[in-house]
């Protein structure tokens, strides 16, 4: 009896892995992995690991023989997406410091950029997505995207190894943002207006809400920025953090030109 049960429980797995097998075979068909492979440069040795990575959360919600998104492989590809952009800005710039190295870094590996890549490359025309956030895919795409990206990174990391993950990265991301050295310009410049007043020797920026307008879901803020109580820029935005910003970049603006520099 036991026996018997334990190949009846061996033949229900075999069914359901086929079952599934059928239905991805559906969902990617062979023309879509040749498209994929196309994309990522390097033949495809596992399939599951880019089913996985192209699956997002959604799509387990309606279709219930699938049990794994790609938030695991996302965790992974942002590892080893950040460890290929530190080891290339490491070798590239071997005279700038770590301020510098981290600044880059962090605007090359941010959500926007992955987004940006992601939407360069078409990568959404591979998502695997509910019915319903492929019905309104881009009015919230830009975090699927960006979180696809790093998945994928990770899934050509176990499928071909490092070196290939980071020839992927160079080509897709990398490289394309090194054209008139775009992913150079600090646009922290909040950050920029601190390192300014230290070195300078002045008292930390501090900065103060003037005025907030506008209903609840369409605020505006207007912000003002101090250093030493002398107010130095003003700026508005839809959040706090924007404004602040916008406040930072024309304190920058009023520095650089009293000083006769370039911004």
């Amino acid at each position: 009896m036991g026996k018997l049960l334990d190949w009846i429980i061996e033949k229900l797995k075999q069914r359901e892995v086929q079952k599934k097998s059928k239905a991805i075979s559906r969902l990617l068909t062979p023309k879509k992995f040749a498209e994929l492979e196309k994309l990522i440069g390097f033949s495809i040795k596992n399939k599951s690991y880019y089913i996985q990575a192209l699956m997002h959360r959604s799509f387990l919600e309606q279709n219930f023989d699938y049990d794994v998104s790609n938030e695991r492989l996302e965790f992974l590809g942002d590892s080893v997406l950040s460890l290929s952009v530190a080891e290339y800005l490491y070798e590239s710039f071997p005279e700038k410091d770590e301020g510098f190295l981290t600044k880059v870094r962090a605007k090359l590996v941010n959500r926007l950029a992955l987004a940006e890549t992601a939407e360069r490359i078409n990568l959404a025309g591979f998502l695997l997505v509910s019915k319903n956030l492929s019905s309104n895919f881009k009015a919230g795409s830009k975090t699927v995207l960006a979180d696809a990206m790093e998945a994928l990174i990770g899934a050509i990391y176990l499928d071909n190894g490092l070196e290939a993950a980071k020839d992927f990265i160079e080509r897709v991301l990398i490289e394309p943002n090194s054209k008139n050295d775009v992913y150079l310009i600090d646009e922290n410049f909040k950050s920029q207006l601190l390192e300014y007043a230290q070195a300078n020797k002045m008292s930390i920026p501090v900065y103060t809400v003037l005025k907030e307008e506008g209903p609840q879901h369409n605020r505006t803020f207007t912000i003002s920025v101090f250093i030493n109580d002398i107010e130095f820029g003003i700026g508005k935005g839809r959040n706090k953090k924007s404004a602040e910003q916008s406040a930072a970049h024309e304190a920058l603006r009023k520095i650089h030109e009293e000083n006769g520099t370039q911004a």
